[in-house]
């Protein structure tokens, strides 16, 4: 059988020829020098073959630990910290005064306190009872606003960190899954930050929509109670008067 490696063929042969330079000659043991070179090639390419076994068997190691670490998870989460901002922001919502934010109810309140016109029977003490919350609502919805703006901006502050990190983690990823899972994470922040943009932008034109609503119930209320002040009867005409009697 003839070796892969020349160099190793090489050695071979000169051990065997060392080995027959050295054989005393007092004795009378015969050595067939191409037995021996065989032999040693034999024994050579075993050799080399239980080292390409154990290169083989280090590269399959090696892979496997490629493998796992693809397979990593990332240490941390940043979802729980994202969830409790948009929570926090739910709970301004949730916690809101004035007209429900539930859609049955406020139709309800909306077509008591915002009538398209006042019916005969509403006292005119209603009518300022009236007033008084629909003013209320609008405060309340102001204060809303306000609280969601306050609440975004320090949210704002804590998302700078978790951006930080998400960063940092993403560029010491060891793996294909922790590179991946650090990609989800980025784009949670980013589906948050604009779920919290639209819940922020929900307070504001809520707050708008009441002073509207405010200003043409005050227009509507303005008009009955003209009405009532002239009456249903002739109303009064001017006429001139002539106090010298001419």
């Amino acid at each position: 059988m003839k070796s892969r490696n020349p160099q190793l063929a090489a050695v071979a042969v000169a051990c065997a020829l060392a080995f027959g330079a050295v054989q005393p000659a007092s004795a009378f043991v015969f050595i067939d020098p191409a037995n021996l070179i065989q032999n040693t090639l034999t024994a050579l390419q075993t050799l080399e073959q239980i080292y390409n076994q154990i290169k083989q068997l280090q590269n399959e190691a090696k892979m496997l630990e490629n493998q796992a670490r693809n397979l990593a998870s990332l240490p941390s989460s940043v979802v729980n910290r994202l969830r409790a901002n948009l929570a926090l922001t739910q709970r301004l919502i949730d916690q809101a005064k004035g007209l429900a934010y539930d859609v049955a109810t406020m139709d309800r309140e909306f077509a008591r306190l915002y009538p398209e016109q006042y019916a005969a029977t509403v006292s005119g003490d209603q009518m300022y009872r009236d007033t008084q919350e629909r003013w209320k609502n609008t405060l309340n919805g102001l204060q809303t606003a306000m609280q969601m703006q306050a609440q975004a901006s320090k949210n704002l502050n804590d998302d700078e960190g978790v951006l930080a990190d998400l960063v940092n983690q993403s560029q010491s990823a060891v793996g294909a899954l922790q590179a991946m899972q650090a990609t989800n994470q980025l784009l949670a922040l980013q589906a948050k930050q604009s779920i919290q943009a639209q819940r922020l932008q929900l307070t504001q034109d809520r707050a708008a929509s009441l002073e509207l609503a405010r200003q043409a119930a005050a227009t509507e209320r303005g008009r009955e109670v003209t009405r009532r002040f002239l009456g249903s009867g002739t109303p009064y005409t001017p006429q001139a008067v002539d106090f010298y009697g001419r």
